[in-house]
Order: structure tokens, then C-alpha cells, then sequence
């Protein structure tokens, strides 16, 4: 089993800036990578980013591509989201995500709500 505790959303303007924090704990060494997902209200949930624990390679959904910015420290199993130039659109519920070895993602945070008003 992997835990995983997300903080740092928050209130923001827009253009302002987040940064989320994912810290996990448990078999951790069993996850391929990790992910962020947002959920905004009546919307189905969607893929934000991700970021491999070995290599480090990461990926983007478009619409965030070049404002945020994911990134991980191994050494303290947390995983980053540095949000830049945030818009109202942005705002949801954040979710941090977990694969298992397969790559599937199989363990979740409970979320952290993130607004941004105009």
C-alpha cells in the first residue's frame, strides 16, 4: 500500500502562483510514478501531470503546458506542483496519484482544493 497527503492549495488571483506538495509513504519503491489529477466542479476528473520516480521523465495535459511545473525529491518521497500563471479555469480539486508497478495509478490522495478567482 502507498499513502499519500497533498497540501498547499489554497486561494489565489489570477496569474498568481501554487505549489503542491504530495508526500507518500508506505511500499513506495513499488510505484512506477506519480501523477496529479484535478476534478472541477460537474467535470469528470482529468490528468494534470506526471513524473517518473526513476529518470525523472515528465508529461503535461496541454492546457498546462509551460505554466506548471511537476517535479519529485526521492529522497523525501514528495512529489511537486509549481503552478504559475494560474487562471479561473484552473481552479478544482487536486488530486495526487500513485501507480502501481504496472504503471496503472492505483492509490490517490484525498484531494486539496484549489481556486482561482478573477
Amino acid at each position: 500500500q502507498v499513502q499519500l497527503v497533498e497540501s498547499g492549495g489554497g486561494l489565489v488571483q489570477a496569474g498568481g502562483s501554487l505549489r503542491l506538495s504530495c508526500a507518500a509513504s508506505g511500499r513506495t519503491f513499488s510505484s512506477y510514478a506519480m501523477g496529479w489529477f484535478r476534478q472541477a466542479p460537474g467535470k469528470e476528473r482529468e490528468f494534470v501531470a506526471a513524473i517518473r520516480w526513476s529518470g525523472g521523465s515528465t508529461y503535461y495535459t496541454d492546457s498546462v503546458k509551460g505554466r506548471f511545473t511537476i517535479s519529485r525529491d526521492n529522497a523525501k518521497n514528495t512529489v511537486y506542483l509549481q503552478m504559475n500563471s494560474l487562471k479561473p479555469e484552473d481552479t478544482a480539486v487536486y488530486y495526487c496519484a500513485a501507480t502501481n508497478s504496472l504503471g496503472d495509478y492505483e492509490y490517490w490522495g484525498q484531494g486539496t482544493q484549489v481556486t482561482v478567482s478573477s
